[in-house]
């Protein structure tokens, strides 16, 4: 029996690229790979599997709907996985306008691609096709200091990111509604992991501590995340799509809330003890900044659908994964250094001021 195919969308990103890693190292499937190679697209990420029989990228963006079109009847896919997303809150508030182009209107050029696509499958291949749409807790808005999200939190975006991730989130459930598209949604919490891009906050903790620079954190420190490892974030989408119920939205989240200056101070330690300094500690370069604008104060993931219903559960502890992730920069520090080289310094963005924060 042969594998199925699958069509990954943005498969050069951080997610995205950790996916089709694991994804043809498990030989679940072959991928076809669509990724527009913006600055957060790297082929780097996929050196391992350029080539190989299981792997074939495709440059190229999901708003090109011949493109789109000519790919899905040729490849055939049974299932579609949309990581393809503007996905950096400080660039959505210094250019909004190309969150809403590629978060809201490629979103719904692919919707409409691969509806037409769906239609012309027989009853069987009808039903074994899954749309899935990677979508962000940041969509639900900002919690206090209780409670968690739900799949049923009301939206409420307050950036121009997450206002886009919302609308695309509200076209996707349409689809399946309206059309009977058999979709599926998945809304995560702050990843972290291998082949991040560095203006995130631990890559960008880690490479500037090692650069002896100010490590900026904005406000107080006190902005709460719950941190989801990417390998586990990419189990828990397989799960979703192998067994999740179409039109169904399931909460990915690591059950690890922290807040940012606990996060960078446990960088820190990390890296005082694999790459200590001739004097001193790392955590003296700490510096605090100016908030951004809009920030939410706090996000947590109420996991438990996705926990019961298909039996998923984050693998990785928080300290285990910051602990590997910080071994892996430490490796592949021309990986980083390759980035950086392109148009991302380290500069901050958001404010369209100097320094960096996060």
């Amino acid at each position: 029996m042969s594998k199925p195919v699958w069509l990954v969308t943005g498969g050069a990103g951080f997610i995205g690229g950790n996916f089709v890693l694991d994804t043809v190292k498990s030989g679940r499937a072959t991928v076809v790979n669509l990724d527009a190679l913006t600055y957060a697209g790297n082929l780097e990420t996929l050196a391992s599997v350029m080539g190989q029989e299981g792997h074939q990228f495709v440059h190229g963006d999901i708003g090109h709907a011949e493109l789109v079109e000519k790919l899905l009847s040729g490849v055939r896919p049974m299932a579609v996985i949309n990581f393809a997303a503007e996905s950096h809150v400080d660039r959505s508030i210094d250019g909004p306008a190309a969150f809403v182009q590629t978060n809201v209107v490629g979103t719904l050029s692919l919707l409409e691609c691969c509806l037409k696509y769906w239609q012309g499958l027989d009853e069987t291949q009808q039903q074994a096709f899954r749309f899935l749409h990677v979508s962000t807790d940041e969509v639900y808005g900002s919690l206090g200091e209780t409670g968690k999200f739900t799949e049923s939190t009301p939206y409420a975006p307050n950036s121009p990111y997450s206002a886009s991730k919302a609308a695309s989130d509200h076209l996707v459930r349409a689809f399946h509604h309206t059309y009977g598209l058999p979709v599926l949604t998945t809304n995560c919490s702050n990843n972290y992991g291998p082949y991040q891009f560095p203006e995130k906050l631990i890559p960008l903790i880690i490479n500037k501590a090692l650069a002896g620079e100010p490590l900026p954190i904005y406000g107080d420190g006190q902005n709460v995340r719950d941190w989801l490892h990417v390998s586990d974030h990419c189990a828990a989408i397989t799960a979703v799509l192998e067994r999740g119920t179409p039109g169904e939205v399931y909460n990915v989240g690591g059950d690890a809330e922290m807040a940012n200056l606990d996060v960078v101070e446990t960088i820190c330690a990390e890296l005082d003890r694999r790459r200590p300094l001739e004097s001193g500690q790392y955590r003296d370069q700490i510096t605090f900044v100016k908030d951004r604008p809009g920030h939410d104060r706090r996000y947590a993931i109420d996991a438990g659908k996705l926990k019961s219903e298909l039996g998923w559960a984050p693998a990785l502890s928080f300290p285990d994964g910051i602990r590997d992730t910080v071994a892996w920069y430490l490796d592949n520090a021309q990986w980083v250094n390759n980035i950086q080289d392109g148009s991302y310094q380290g500069q901050r963005l958001g404010l369209k001021g100097s320094g960096a924060a996060s």
